[in-house]
């Protein structure tokens, strides 16, 4: 099993913790990981991605030009890398802000709703890992002590009184993504 995952949005929007916390949830699990991420000199507002690569094999190069799975949180994402998930892949997005949705036939396509949802709870901070539970429904790579565990390792100690919060997201976002095409 492996799984070529790019994640992509604006800078603030926890594009690069979201991919940190899958690949070290992957190493607590003993898997294979490689975290490259790319992003441009902002702080925030300007673009973000970062490639995941996880499997029970050896990972031969980080650098890819497909994707098993594209995350993607922003309209300039969308345009850049809905084309390079692979056929019968997945696309995953926040409609929040998208103006031009996929329109591929070839990928299975979710929608979820996170930056709604961690408004409604009065949690900004969540949307990240209600999107990363998204994620894990569709594909459950990770087994949730393991996740636990990419938490713990990925926050500082001085944040670790959030991991519950964190855990509740992910399970939310397990909830709310809906499907928006499915290939036959």
């Amino acid at each position: 099993m492996t799984e070529e995952i790019i994640i992509a949005g604006f800078g603030g929007q926890g594009v690069l913790s979201m991919g940190k916390i899958l690949a070290y949830s992957g190493m607590m699990q003993n898997k294979e990981v490689s975290w490259m991420p790319s992003y441009g000199p902002e702080m925030r507002g300007g673009t973000a991605n970062v490639t995941v690569i996880i499997s029970d094999e050896r990972i031969s190069s980080p650098i890819l030009n497909q994707f098993d799975t594209a995350i993607i949180l922003n309209q300039q994402s969308m345009d850049k890398f809905e084309n390079s998930v692979k056929k019968g892949g997945v696309l995953i997005y926040d409609p929040n802000g998208i103006t031009r949705h996929p329109e591929r036939k070839d990928i299975n396509i979710y929608t979820v709703e996170a930056a709604d949802e961690s408004a409604k709870i009065g949690l900004a901070k969540v949307f990240n890992m209600i999107v990363l539970g998204a994620f894990l429904k569709l594909k459950p790579l990770i087994e949730p002590e393991y996740m636990r565990k990419g938490l713990e390792k990925s926050l500082p100690p001085r944040h670790h009184n959030t991991i519950p919060e964190n855990e509740r997201a992910i399970e939310t976002g397990k909830k709310i993504i809906k499907a928006r095409y499915l290939m036959n």
